[in-house]
């Protein structure tokens, strides 16, 4: 790893001044503009039931102020301004994109291929254009607020997180990707160029700055982290009152590697025996009789790491002290690998910094926002992708609409 100095620069998620909404169709929409108090009622309607798309102070009033326009898509675009601030908002539906660069429907597909990893140039191939304008609009996505974008109420908030770093290269450079996640989202994928407690400290920061701007008195209960020593002090750094839980499944691991066939068995089977101990009290006792077991039957490198296992018994037992946190880190590990494929796939990340930030918050944000497998929606129909899972609901059936609607406003809420 380069162990370089360097600080990356402080970057946060775009603001826009674009509320993004769910009309039903484009003739809904084109009989709105033409009629504004049907645009007012529409308005009212989804303010009502959607306010955090809204700006601040948008219930103290508002005056149409003026349209113009989307020459791209042929499409009259309103705007409004607020009374409160005389601040001016434009209004875009979901079925065009920022910019008005495209319909939204028209590249639904493509995106969803580039989330499956699919180069640039077999999407060009198959559906025209250049690089350079499917590379455009696929970064764009990660301009938003991550955490704003992912989670619609300060309520929703976790306060359970899982977090770990992730090596990966830009221009052949090895650099870390710091990631956090809980319930089954990615809230934070930041680029750190080492592995100092500094480097990481800013990283994880990202997550930090994006979820108080949704409640500035946000802290996290725990978070369940492996044992290095930098990630560690990185999360105290940030929010000093958390509690580190260290992940159980890594001292597993370690046992694993060091043994095979029956004595792996015996002891994998001793070891997770003390991890599904439901009190503090019988897994102190049950680790206890493992390092005893371990001391008469076992040699060596395994006996050094079960040893090891045994001595961190304070920090397994942090986990019984708060019951929904997370105790090992196969949260962040399962979309880690998801990263992982991607990032293989793409060759990993080339230019400059700023824009391997927008492709890992793109990935993360289209995670987030990918809907469920057939298998997964046949087992349980009320499950549609893990945004709605987190929140509860999802603005619309289509996961890019859903997407560019809770990016309203660049994810930033009032």
């Amino acid at each position: 790893m380069n162990k370089q100095n360097k600080k990356t620069p402080k970057q946060t998620s775009a603001r826009t001044n674009h509320i993004c909404l769910p009309f039903t169709s484009e003739q809904q929409y084109s009989k709105c503009v033409a009629d504004p108090g049907k645009y007012r009622e529409f308005l009212g309607g989804q303010f009502k039931k959607y306010p955090e798309l809204f700006p601040a102070k948008f219930s103290e009033g508002y005056q149409f102020h003026s349209h113009y326009q989307q020459k791209k898509q042929d499409l009259v675009l309103r705007r409004i301004k607020l009374k409160a601030t005389e601040k001016v908002f434009a209004i875009r539906p979901s079925f065009v994109m920022r910019y008005g660069v495209a319909r939204t429907d028209d590249v639904e597909k493509v995106l969803h291929l580039r989330g499956d990893g699919v180069a640039f140039e077999t999407l060009v191939e198959v559906y025209g254009r250049d690089i350079n304008y499917w590379q455009r609009m696929w970064l764009s996505l990660g301009r938003n607020s991550l955490v704003g974008t992912t989670v619609k109420d300060s309520d929703k908030l976790p306060s359970q997180l899982v977090a770990d770093e992730k090596v990966t290269w830009l221009n052949g450079e090895e650099i870390v990707v710091a990631t956090t996640v809980s319930k089954g989202c990615f809230l934070g994928a930041a680029i750190a160029l080492n592995e100092s407690a500094e480097a990481l400290t800013q990283a994880y920061g990202e997550f930090k700055e994006e979820a108080q701007e949704l409640d500035e008195n946000y802290a996290p209960e725990s978070v369940c982290t492996d044992g290095f020593t930098s990630t560690r002090l990185a999360w105290q750094h940030l929010f000093p009152a958390i509690r580190l839980i260290l992940c159980f499944l890594h001292g597993i691991l370690k046992i694993r590697d060091r043994c095979r066939g029956e004595l792996r068995k015996q002891v994998l089977e001793r070891a997770w025996h003390c991890y599904h101990a439901a009190t503090p009290r019988q897994f102190s006792q049950r680790i206890r009789r493992l390092g005893q077991w371990a001391a008469k039957n076992l040699t060596g490198a395994v006996l050094v790491t079960v040893e090891k296992l045994c001595a961190n018994r304070s920090h397994y037992l942090t986990a019984y002290e708060i019951p929904n946190a997370y105790r090992t880190t196969n949260a962040v590990d399962r979309l880690m690998n998801q990263q992982d494929r991607l990032l293989y796939a793409m060759h990993y990340l080339h230019g400059d910094s700023k824009k391997a930030r927008l492709a890992l918050r793109a990935m993360a944000l289209q995670w987030n926002f990918h809907p469920y497998s057939a298998r997964v929606r046949r087992e349980d129909p009320t499950r549609k992708s893990p945004f709605a899972d987190l929140n509860g609901f999802q603005y619309h059936d289509n996961w890019l609409h859903n997407l560019l609607i809770a990016a309203s406003l660049g994810g930033h809420q009032p």
